[in-house]
């Protein structure tokens, strides 16, 4: 289903300076370490800057990795305010079947709540420890796993902690977080689809794994801006915003970093305190900043492993473009936003669009990992080349599966099964070719290069991705959720 358009306005009559949208594209443009997918900018309810930067688009779902964290909380605030569930309950009187295995009495003096604001009394992330426990089901392996301190004490950023959470929510429910939260907000939102991945147990995972739209995260962020409101109607209960919001748990020193502006400012349910605010955060970029002081909302869709220089750049430029009062005498600025936003794209990856020696040996020449394994992708077994009248497609072999990516001259040529992915690169003389390829449902780029001389290839991804597993995964859900 489509998304219901949000209203729109120009910049100027929102109060909002477009030099300072303009001056922040220029910025995240030039920042090598930053790579832009989406930008919206929401003031007063109404947009007033939103871009893609092409091959990315509207319509495309993208990962938003522990931004899926917000939308576990949004669940969990329907959940409370119908009383499916109580803040102060103990976790384990939600898994009775685990009961006499939970004997460690913090374990079992953690609460809802505790799981909510990542303060479960464990001191560093849990996830690879509770899966050694129990391999079928994080719930029961997190549980085992007894906190070093009292709940409620000290934050750790630990991923089963949001699980446990979920999975509370789709016992009580009795269905998935996105069948649960459909009804109740992305319907009267108009949010459009939705798309979340599951484990082995069916459950979807809460802590990451979905797929969104930028537009979504916007809605989100506007209603959490709003109180709870929306569609006319309050949807969530305005305490249950100021609880989920607020600081639960201090974080600074928490996890170690020494320049961590904006992650030492504390922890709510499933939302992070800011410089600025508080936001939603997924890694490598995905962004949604809620800037109750301003009345505005930013989303971002992004790949970069400088989270804290995206985010700088958004106070440094965006920040100072909202003003109190609508601003006169800049429909100049306006229109020049408006031509820039439509034209963002990706620097295409440089190469000659055929080989300039030698095209009879790169058709159908067929490529083996450099040094026998490919690190990055180790299921990639092999890659193809092929020349057609129309061209040259690069072809992926791993396992049963093949991924088949067209290569255009110039630009991003996008091929849409099995997996929707953007091809762009060539040949830098003869015997090398270099691709990059744009998984465009997530945050990954992967770059692989041959070599016809050796008959190898390598393939390295740009961000890593932290779901693992085969390249046909690299995609939203369709239909049945892809397995972890």
């Amino acid at each position: 289903m489509s998304a219901r358009p949000l209203p729109d306005s120009t910049p100027s009559a929102q109060g909002v300076d477009a030099s300072g949208v303009l001056a922040f594209l220029d910025a995240v443009d030039a920042a090598e370490a930053i790579e832009p997918h989406s930008l919206m900018v929401l003031r007063h309810g109404r947009v007033v800057a939103a871009g893609w930067w092409a091959p990315y688009t509207p319509d495309r779902l993208h990962l938003l990795y522990s931004l899926s964290k917000s939308f576990t909380s949004t669940a969990a605030g329907f959940a409370v305010a119908e009383g499916l569930i109580g803040l102060d309950d103990p976790v384990i009187s939600y898994f009775p079947e685990f009961d006499a295995d939970i004997t460690d009495p913090r374990s079992r003096a953690m609460l809802v709540r505790h799981v909510a604001s990542m303060a479960s009394g464990h001191e560093a992330e849990t996830v690879d420890r509770a899966r050694a426990l129990d391999r079928d089901d994080l719930v029961r392996g997190f549980l085992l796993l007894p906190p070093d301190r009292d709940p409620g004490t000290v934050f750790a950023y630990n991923q089963p902690a949001t699980y446990t959470l979920a999975a509370i929510l789709q016992r009580v429910t009795g269905q998935s977080l996105t069948a649960y939260l459909k009804p109740r907000l992305l319907d009267p939102l108009g949010f459009g689809d939705l798309a979340w991945l599951t484990d082995r147990t069916g459950r979807e995972l809460g802590f990451s794994g979905l797929h969104g739209t930028t537009d979504a995260v916007a809605r989100l962020g506007q209603l959490y801006l709003s109180e709870g409101e929306g569609d006319g109607r309050r949807l969530l209960p305005r305490e249950w915003i100021a609880e989920a919001t607020r600081e639960h748990i201090p974080t600074a020193g928490a996890m170690g970093d020494t320049d961590r502006q904006d992650w030492d400012r504390g922890y709510g349910f499933q939302f992070w305190r800011s410089r600025h605010g508080y936001r939603g955060d997924g890694a490598y970029g995905q962004f949604c900043l809620v800037l109750p002081e301003h009345d505005a909302v930013i989303a971002t869709t992004a790949a970069t492993h400088d989270m804290q220089g995206l985010l700088n750049l958004v106070w440094e430029h965006l920040l100072p473009a909202f003003h109190p009062a609508p601003l006169s005498g800049r429909q100049d600025a306006d229109a020049a936003l408006a031509d820039r936003l439509t034209r963002l794209a990706l620097t295409p990856t440089p190469g000659k669009p055929a080989p300039p020696e030698r095209p009879h040996g790169w058709s159908g020449a067929v490529f083996t990992p450099y040094g026998d394994v490919c690190a990055d992708q180790p299921g990639l077994t092999g890659v193809t080349v092929t020349a057609d009248g129309d061209g040259w497609t690069l072809t992926l072999t791993e396992g049963d599966d093949r991924l088949a990516a067209r290569l255009g001259s110039g630009g991003w040529t996008v091929t849409e099964e099995p997996v929707p992915v953007a091809a762009s690169g060539g040949w830098s003389d003869g015997d090398t070719l270099a691709v990059d390829l744009a998984f465009l449902e997530t945050p990954h780029r992967l770059r692989v290069t041959c070599s016809l001389p050796a008959g190898t290839f390598t393939a390295r991804w740009s961000t890593q991705p932290l779901h693992g597993g085969p390249l046909r995964r690299q995609r939203a859900p369709r239909g049945r959720a892809p397995r972890r």
